[in-house]
Order: C-alpha cells, then structure tokens, then sequence
C-alpha cells in the first residue's frame, strides 16, 4: 500500500512538472495591449486547450527596458518578450544560426514616440546639446537610444551618429516623466512612449522636439513579440497557441480598445482615467497590427553604424515563418 501511494505521489508530481508554461516579459508603456488582453482573458489557455494542451500556466513580468530581458531571454528564464524592434534586432543578429536563435512572432503596435523637453530653448536636434540628461528605457539598444543616434545621423551624416550619446541614460518611463515634469533633476529632455508622452504634454512647459515617424522616414513598428526557436521548436502546438492568442488579442484591441485600456489601467493599478487611456491606444498614427512596418530601415541604420553584425536581406529574416503572409517591411 505504501509503494502504491508512493508511485500516486510521484504521477502527480511528474504530471504538475509537465504542465507548460509561458513566461511573458512586458515593458511600462502602452504599446503591448495584445498581452494585457492576453492575460486577461486567459487566450493562451484557450488556444491551447483548443489544440489539445488542456492547462498551461502563463505568467507575466514587467521589465524597464530591452537590455534585462534580452539577458532574461538568453538565460531560459523569460519564454516570450515583447519589445522594439531595435531590442528584436540586437539579439537577432547576437544569435543567428544558432539553436537559439531569436525571431519575432509578431509585431503588435506601430506608433510614433516623441522626444519632450521642458527647456524652451531646446527646439531641433541641433540643440539636444543643451539637453543636461536625455532619459531613454535603455541606453544603446532601445527604441528611443537608437533614434536619437538616428536623428543624428539625418541631421550631421552617418559618422555623427554618436554624437548625442554622452547625454542618453537608462530611466523608467515612469521615472522619466516624474523627473521631466518636476524640473528639478538632470533630465530635462525625455524620448518618451504613450501614454508618458501624452501625459507630459498636458503640461504646457513640456513640448515636442523630435518625432519617431519623422526620424525613420515614416510610420514604424514600437512594438513585437520575439521567442528563440529552441522554444518554438520544442513546443511547436504551444508556439500555435500563442500566435493564434496575439492573433485574437490583435483584434479585440481594434474592435473594443476601450476594454483593453482599462485592462492596462488594472494591470499597471494606474491613476489615469479610462477615457485618457483609451485616447492614447486610439491617438492618430496609432496601428494594433501584427504585420511589422518600417523595420528594415531601422536594420539597414544599425547595421551600418556597426550595432548589429549583419544586414538582414527583408524583415522575414528575424521574424518567424507563420508571420510571412502579413504585409511586412
């Protein structure tokens, strides 16, 4: 009777070790709604269970910036992380031809972010000198870091790439924005992401320096999923569970974004209104979109600053097969 309940005890613990799990990596800023959409109506678990994975336990974290999570992604202990193209790039080109090579699954939002500043005298790129602190999520490998390398390089040539650099530090999107609007710190310039951008600008000593859309010659991708294909491949019916989930995420966000913003308020327990909320994720040049745009020129520019060894032949090289029939750039 012993050796029987022995062998019961030892089942169980090897079925509940067996359960799959997804370890989600999120960033502060809005440009992830699919995964507060994700997490809220359990979609992972549905198409799973909808495959024949019936429990899956999923579970979200929240990083500051590409850096930490890349390093998460590397080191097995985050499944699946969303965030710029910039950040997809970088460990992209750091593990290609590997079993671990990383690819998107998808992109999720294109939308434009903006440099803000509360210095008045600061009103082009040629005065980002007089920028004490320019607070970006991470420096080097985010979305903004790298656009202000680019905006330097439209403005002086590609050799001028750097200029700016000395003035660029690693700050949360919360942390920017305390720090911007207070005045009393450093950071008197900030390339900041909805709804912080939004949220400065109600303030009238803070305007716009610098766009993302005109830095990058138009619209562009802000946010994607990536995974490495170690994970892909030893989980290939979960891997459908996930693309189907961002698939339905995507669309619950268009037909119904004023649920998904108030997804995003209880999930970041966020003091601002739904009717903010829901302005940002509906703000003109706004896309919820699993087809990526414009990020080949953000590859073409890193590749030949040297930020990434090599220069992808189209965006189908770091994104993932299911992703081929979307209208890419």
């Amino acid at each position: 009777m012993k050796r029987l309940l022995l062998l019961l005890a030892t089942l169980a613990t090897t079925a509940h070790a067996e359960v799959p799990e997804v370890r989600i990596a999120r960033q502060f800023s809005m440009g992830y709604l699919q995964l507060n959409v994700i997490d809220h109506e359990k979609l992972i678990q549905k198409h799973a269970a909808e495959l024949g994975i019936p429990e899956v336990k999923v579970t979200t974290y929240k990083f500051n910036g590409p850096a930490a999570m890349n390093d998460a992604l590397l080191s097995d202990s985050i499944d699946v992380v969303s965030g710029s193209p910039q950040g997809l790039l970088t460990i992209w080109s750091r593990t290609r031809g590997s079993a671990g090579e990383v690819r998107a699954v998808s992109a999720l939002a294109t939308l434009p972010y903006v440099l803000n500043t509360n210095n008045p005298a600061i009103k082009t790129v040629d005065d980002l000198a007089r920028c004490n602190k320019i607070a970006v999520p991470a420096v080097r490998v985010s979305a903004q870091a790298v656009s202000v390398e680019a905006a330097a390089a439209k403005a002086y040539g590609i050799k001028e790439f750097a200029r700016y650099d000395q003035y660029v530090i690693s700050m949360s999107p919360p942390d920017s924005t305390v720090a911007l609007l207070s005045g009393s710190t450093e950071v008197s310039c900030n390339f900041a992401v909805p709804p912080y951008m939004q949220q400065q600008l109600q303030n009238p000593a803070i305007h716009t320096v610098l766009n993302s859309f005109d830095v990058w010659g138009g619209p562009n991708t802000f946010t994607t999923a990536y995974m490495s294909t170690k994970f892909r491949t030893k989980n290939p019916v979960l891997f459908k569970a996930i693309y189907a989930a961002l698939k339905e995420a995507t669309e619950k966000v268009n037909a119904d974004p004023e649920t998904a913003a108030r997804y995003w308020i209880e999930d970041g327990e966020s003091k601002l209104s739904l009717d903010f909320v829901k302005s940002v994720a509906t703000a003109p040049g706004t896309t919820w979109t699993m087809a990526p745009q414009g990020t080949e020129a953000v590859a073409a520019f890193m590749h030949e600053i040297g930020s990434i060894k090599v220069k992808p032949a189209s965006w189908k090289d770091y994104f993932f097969p299911e992703a081929y029939d979307l209208n890419g750039s």
